[in-house]
């Protein structure tokens, strides 16, 4: 019987250590989420599949369509995701800098009061879309399998690439510079 309780214990110890961690299956109370390395994958453009037709409502009311004919970055994140708060600055500072790229950000497992705070928090400027049932419209090509991911489409309107976990500068210049195939301002 000691040693059960032991064991037990053990693996309740290992399951309170890593419950929070950014690199496996994280938990809270009211969400649990995958949450990727980093780690980036471009797509050659012969393998580049057609991006699919999004639109969605806004944070703010306003009503997103994703434009195929100029390169897009698509964060999929939410307000409670710690590695989405570190990205944040990496994203808005990007999109500052780089006009011709489209960014816009999915929420995803999330209320949009929070969301909110978290937009206001980071001076996020680039629309926000409310309804993550678009991310089903991925199958078939890079599907956003962690929280957070990015995803890259083409000025052709392809996917093109995807970062699964928090962007950094590096990555997201090397990214976006391997897709466009241009010089992008970090």
């Amino acid at each position: 019987m000691k040693k059960r309780y032991s064991l037990l214990a053990s693996a309740l110890s290992v399951s309170l250590l890593t419950g929070c961690s950014t690199g496996g299956i994280s938990k809270s109370s009211e969400n649990a989420f995958v949450s990727g390395s980093g780690s980036a994958l471009v797509l050659k453009p012969s393998d580049r599949k057609p991006a699919p037709d999004i639109s969605s409502r806004t944070l703010s009311g306003a009503t997103f369509t994703l434009s195929k004919s100029t390169a897009t970055v698509i964060n999929v994140w939410a307000s409670w995701c710690a590695p989405c708060r570190a990205e944040a600055p990496v994203l808005e500072d990007f999109a500052a800098k780089n006009p011709a790229i489209q960014f816009v950000g999915i929420l995803t497992r999330d209320n949009n009061s929070a969301a909110q705070d978290f937009v206001d928090r980071f001076k996020v400027t680039y629309p926000i879309a409310t309804d993550d049932s678009v991310l089903t419209k991925f199958r078939g090509s890079l599907i956003p399998d962690a929280i957070p991911t990015t995803i890259v489409i083409d000025a052709q309107g392809r996917v093109a690439a995807r970062i699964s976990g928090e962007v950094t500068v590096d990555i997201l210049q090397k990214v976006l510079e391997s897709v466009t195939g241009g010089t992008v301002n970090a």
